[in-house]
């Protein structure tokens, strides 16, 4: 007997309409698969979330949130003690990689490449505790580079601005120049890499999302020395975080002296898009493993803490 799963989408973080496509998606495949698949699009309403679940007993959570209380740790504590297996990371996994300062610091410590980086108050920053430009301003706990903004010379920084709507912390780091590499990992290996074109500043949201911002190159005409060594670092940064199933691994790779260049880790994405333009599934495709085979995987391979 085909698994009864329900598909969590929708949410209401910043990224829901993200979600909302990446969840659409993956019901459909899993559909086409042979699974029975129930969408629930999750409100703050947590009493209906349950009534919904309970309803439909799943055997598995497919979990399609995307951002803040989907992505970082809270759903999936729910999930736990409801003891309901779910794709994609733990809780803890999930809380440190939206925690862009607490993965910082784990990279760190596992002597995975970094950008040099801050981590400043915002009311207690003037013109004068500015870093060097250029730099690179992000939110804390967002995803989908929403809110990420760079600050190049004679640009108005959005630290002394009042557009800046994420918090009080703020992360910087140095603006590394050269090429935007992504790795899809799953299961703890390296999947494949693209290299992101985009005639926009960086592959940002509108680059993300919007059919024809930006070109994938897959897999990424980098040196094959450089090549091997993102995939081994991919794979590492998903096992520091303790991720499992499928992630996306983000790096900057300079190589503006020439090849091989050296790679900064940005950051690790534990439940990656599934939209049209997503790089996973682009990834996958060119590995052989068609959009309906990796979301069985995943299926197949959910579990939970419980």
């Amino acid at each position: 007997m085909s698994k009864n799963v329900v598909v969590l989408l929708g949410g209401w973080s910043s990224e829901r309409e993200v979600s909302l496509s990446t969840g659409k998606g993956c019901a459909e495949a899993l559909e086409r698969r042979g699974y029975r698949v129930t969408a629930i699009d999750v409100s703050r309403n947590l009493s209906a979330l349950l009534a919904e679940l309970n309803t439909a007993r799943p055997d598995v959570i497919f979990n399609a949130l995307h951002g803040r209380f989907g992505e970082d740790g809270c759903v999936q504590g729910l999930l736990d003690m409801l003891a309901i297996p779910y794709t994609h990371s733990g809780r803890l996994a999930s809380a440190l990689a939206m925690n862009k300062v607490a993965a910082r610091r784990l990279f760190a410590d596992e002597g995975l490449p970094v950008a040099e980086g801050w981590l400043l108050r915002q009311h207690e920053i003037g013109p004068d505790d500015e870093p060097p430009r250029p730099y690179v301003v992000k939110p804390v706990g967002e995803g989908s580079s929403v809110g990420v903004t760079l600050v190049f010379e004679g640009d108005q920084s959005p630290l002394f601005g009042a557009e800046w709507t994420f918090g009080e912390e703020v992360l910087i780091e140095a603006f590394v120049p050269g090429r935007e590499i992504q790795v899809a990992v799953m299961g703890g290996k390296s999947l494949g890499t693209v290299e992101i074109k985009t005639d926009r500043q960086f592959y940002d949201y509108v680059a993300k999302y919007t059919p024809g911002a930006s070109e994938h190159l897959v897999p990424a005409p980098i040196d094959p020395e450089a090549h091997a060594d993102v995939m081994r670092l991919a794979e590492r940064a998903h096992i520091c975080l303790g991720c499992q199933g499928v992630s996306r691994v983000d790096f900057r790779y300079d190589d503006t002296a020439g090849e091989p260049g050296r790679f900064a880790l940005l950051e690790v994405n534990t439940q990656p898009g599934m939209t049209p333009t997503s790089l996973v599934p682009e990834i996958a495709e060119k590995a052989g493993i068609s959009f309906e085979e990796l979301v069985s995987w995943m299926v197949e391979n959910a579990s939970c803490d419980s």
